[in-house]
């Protein structure tokens, strides 16, 4: 009777370099985070936004001829072209899709930016995608769950979610997130557990996401 070959429990990698990012690729890592620090420039922008209290679902499919093509961004907050850091903001979003296609290979990509004032997923769960990129420009970020933080079994289950605060792990604003799902080649029951958190009441955030369509 052949052994079997017991695989390591999914790790996740956090650091202050932007090389992080590409720890995502290892097998045995299912979500890699940059610790970075917003320019004040790009930090004052998305406070600026979200202060003029406007609902903001934007959406792009962004095609690109090589992956390290320069995105066309064109439409995605003209509305907002007078308030100052605009164009910083736009650089940056366009610079993170270019390092995501870049890290991927990838010539299509998904965008989304969104304001959000309440949490969109609620409940820990994964996502049956390949790898996305979650970033929050202002306000509270993405939580997430180690390995075993609660039974795969039970996602969905709000009784067998984590009640303890310490267990549960927080993105803060300006971090940027490779998360993979279920749909990366290997991960098949490995995805990232993870949740929108709630905004404290009066609170909004700004958050970008990129997903790799091929």
């Amino acid at each position: 009777m052949l052994a079997l070959k017991l695989r390591p429990a999914p790790r996740q990698a956090l650091g202050e370099d932007i090389q992080v990012l590409t720890e995502v690729l290892r097998d045995e890592v299912n979500l890699a985070v940059w610790q970075r620090r917003l320019p004040a420039q790009i930090e004052d922008f998305a406070a600026a936004l979200l202060a003029q209290g406007e609902s903001l679902a934007q959406s792009m499919t962004l095609e690109l001829a090589t992956p390290d093509s320069a995105p066309n961004l064109d439409g995605l907050l003209a509305q907002y072209a007078d308030l100052p850091g605009q164009a910083a903001f736009l650089a940056d979003v366009a610079w993170l899709v270019r390092a995501y296609a870049c890290l991927l290979d990838a010539e299509r990509i998904g965008l989304r930016l969104r304001v959000l004032d309440k949490a969109m997923c609620p409940r820990f769960h994964i996502d049956h995608v390949p790898l996305r990129l979650i970033t929050s420009y202002a306000g509270v970020g993405s939580q997430w769950l180690e390995e075993g933080g609660m039974p795969r079994a039970r996602l969905g289950d709000g009784s067998a979610e984590p009640q303890d605060a310490a267990s549960i792990r927080q993105l803060q604003a300006g971090q940027v997130a490779l998360a993979k799902g279920e749909k990366w080649q290997g991960n098949e029951g490995r995805g990232l557990i993870h949740r929108s958190p709630q905004p404290p009441a009066g609170e909004r955030r700004l958050l970008l996401t990129l997903d790799w369509l091929a």
